[in-house]
Protein backbone atom coordinates (compact mmCIF):
# COMPACT_ATOMS: atom_id res chain seq x y z
CA UNK A 1 0.00 0.00 0.00
CA UNK A 2 1.41 3.58 -0.80
CA UNK A 3 2.36 6.14 2.04
CA UNK A 4 -0.49 8.36 1.19
CA UNK A 5 1.39 10.70 4.20
CA UNK A 6 3.49 12.43 1.60
CA UNK A 7 0.41 13.94 -0.03
CA UNK A 8 -0.53 15.52 3.38
CA UNK A 9 -0.45 19.23 3.15
CA UNK A 10 2.20 19.50 5.65
CA UNK A 11 4.44 17.33 4.03
CA UNK A 12 3.72 18.49 0.40
CA UNK A 13 7.38 20.17 -0.46
CA UNK A 14 6.60 24.08 -0.73
CA UNK A 15 6.76 26.01 -4.07
CA UNK A 16 10.21 28.58 -2.86
CA UNK A 17 9.44 31.98 -4.59
CA UNK A 18 12.32 33.04 -6.78
CA UNK A 19 14.34 36.39 -7.32
CA UNK A 20 14.88 37.07 -11.20
CA UNK A 21 16.63 40.11 -12.51
CA UNK A 22 13.80 41.27 -14.94
CA UNK A 23 15.25 44.45 -16.18
CA UNK A 24 18.90 45.80 -16.54
CA UNK A 25 17.23 49.43 -16.20
CA UNK A 26 16.61 49.09 -12.28
CA UNK A 27 19.86 48.56 -10.87
CA UNK A 28 21.03 49.22 -7.36
CA UNK A 29 24.04 51.66 -5.82
CA UNK A 30 26.51 49.14 -7.47
CA UNK A 31 25.16 49.38 -10.95
CA UNK A 32 23.22 45.54 -10.18
CA UNK A 33 20.37 44.75 -11.97
CA UNK A 34 17.69 45.27 -8.82
CA UNK A 35 16.08 41.51 -8.88
CA UNK A 36 12.45 40.56 -8.29
CA UNK A 37 10.31 38.56 -6.07
CA UNK A 38 7.93 35.97 -7.90
CA UNK A 39 5.76 33.71 -6.62
CA UNK A 40 3.92 30.52 -7.81
CA UNK A 41 -0.13 30.48 -7.65
CA UNK A 42 -2.21 28.05 -6.81
CA UNK A 43 -4.58 26.22 -9.75
CA UNK A 44 -7.36 27.76 -7.97
CA UNK A 45 -6.00 31.32 -7.88
CA UNK A 46 -5.06 30.60 -12.03
CA UNK A 47 -8.57 29.40 -12.41
CA UNK A 48 -9.91 32.85 -10.62
CA UNK A 49 -7.74 34.56 -12.52
CA UNK A 50 -8.66 32.87 -15.78
CA UNK A 51 -11.99 33.11 -15.10
CA UNK A 52 -12.31 36.63 -14.70
CA UNK A 53 -10.75 36.97 -18.02
CA UNK A 54 -13.44 34.74 -19.66
CA UNK A 55 -16.69 35.75 -21.24
CA UNK A 56 -19.76 34.42 -22.72
CA UNK A 57 -20.20 35.28 -26.54
CA UNK A 58 -22.82 34.37 -29.23
CA UNK A 59 -21.79 31.82 -31.36
CA UNK A 60 -21.47 33.80 -34.92
CA UNK A 61 -24.74 32.41 -36.83
CA UNK A 62 -26.19 30.63 -34.14
CA UNK A 63 -29.00 31.98 -32.79
CA UNK A 64 -29.42 30.94 -28.78
CA UNK A 65 -25.60 29.28 -28.84
CA UNK A 66 -23.12 30.67 -26.87
CA UNK A 67 -19.26 30.27 -26.15
CA UNK A 68 -16.88 31.33 -23.93
CA UNK A 69 -13.61 33.27 -25.24
CA UNK A 70 -10.23 34.31 -22.67
CA UNK A 71 -8.85 37.82 -23.41
CA UNK A 72 -5.34 36.26 -23.15
CA UNK A 73 -3.58 39.23 -23.10
CA UNK A 74 -5.80 40.69 -19.69
CA UNK A 75 -5.34 36.77 -18.60
CA UNK A 76 -1.24 36.96 -18.58
CA UNK A 77 -1.20 40.84 -17.47
CA UNK A 78 -3.43 39.76 -14.35
CA UNK A 79 -1.27 36.66 -13.86
CA UNK A 80 2.17 38.52 -13.79
CA UNK A 81 0.71 41.17 -11.51
CA UNK A 82 -0.75 38.74 -9.04
CA UNK A 83 2.48 36.69 -8.96
CA UNK A 84 5.00 39.87 -8.23
CA UNK A 85 5.90 39.84 -4.51
CA UNK A 86 8.75 42.74 -5.12
CA UNK A 87 8.61 45.53 -6.45
CA UNK A 88 5.14 45.83 -4.92
CA UNK A 89 2.57 46.94 -7.96
CA UNK A 90 -0.02 47.97 -5.50
CA UNK A 91 2.18 50.66 -4.13
CA UNK A 92 0.55 53.97 -4.59
CA UNK A 93 3.99 55.79 -4.24
CA UNK A 94 5.20 53.38 -6.93
CA UNK A 95 1.76 54.15 -9.23
CA UNK A 96 2.24 57.66 -8.55
CA UNK A 97 5.10 57.60 -9.99
CA UNK A 98 3.96 56.18 -13.59
CA UNK A 99 1.11 58.34 -13.60
CA UNK A 100 -0.63 54.43 -13.60
CA UNK A 101 -3.40 53.01 -11.41
CA UNK A 102 -3.54 49.44 -11.19
CA UNK A 103 -1.13 46.62 -10.61
CA UNK A 104 -1.21 45.13 -14.03
CA UNK A 105 -0.99 48.67 -15.53
CA UNK A 106 1.70 49.49 -13.54
CA UNK A 107 3.24 46.48 -14.63
CA UNK A 108 3.11 46.99 -18.27
CA UNK A 109 4.25 50.95 -18.02
CA UNK A 110 7.24 49.92 -15.76
CA UNK A 111 8.40 47.57 -18.15
CA UNK A 112 9.47 47.79 -22.21
CA UNK A 113 7.76 45.54 -24.44
CA UNK A 114 10.82 43.23 -25.05
CA UNK A 115 11.04 43.28 -21.12
CA UNK A 116 7.32 42.62 -20.41
CA UNK A 117 7.28 39.55 -22.90
CA UNK A 118 10.35 37.96 -21.19
CA UNK A 119 8.47 38.46 -17.66
CA UNK A 120 5.30 37.00 -18.28
CA UNK A 121 7.26 34.05 -20.16
CA UNK A 122 9.30 33.65 -17.00
CA UNK A 123 6.24 33.80 -14.74
CA UNK A 124 4.57 30.79 -16.53
CA UNK A 125 7.34 29.08 -16.16
CA UNK A 126 7.75 29.51 -12.21
CA UNK A 127 3.71 28.27 -12.36
CA UNK A 128 4.65 25.26 -14.32
CA UNK A 129 3.37 26.05 -17.83
CA UNK A 130 5.60 24.25 -20.10
CA UNK A 131 4.13 25.74 -23.48
CA UNK A 132 2.17 28.86 -23.24
CA UNK A 133 -1.32 29.31 -22.56
CA UNK A 134 -2.67 29.66 -26.17
CA UNK A 135 -0.87 26.35 -27.38
CA UNK A 136 -2.60 24.62 -24.56
CA UNK A 137 -5.95 25.95 -25.14
CA UNK A 138 -5.75 24.93 -29.39
CA UNK A 139 -4.47 21.60 -28.02
CA UNK A 140 -7.56 21.30 -25.52
CA UNK A 141 -9.80 21.65 -28.00
CA UNK A 142 -8.59 19.76 -30.52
Amino acid sequence: MSNLQAFLAPNALKVENQKIAVSPRFIDGKKKPIEWEVTCITSIENDEIRDACTKRVQTPGKRGQFTTETDFSLYLSRLGARCTVYPDLNDAELQASYNVMGAEKLLRTMLTPGEYTNYLKMIQEINGFDIPFEEDVEAAKN
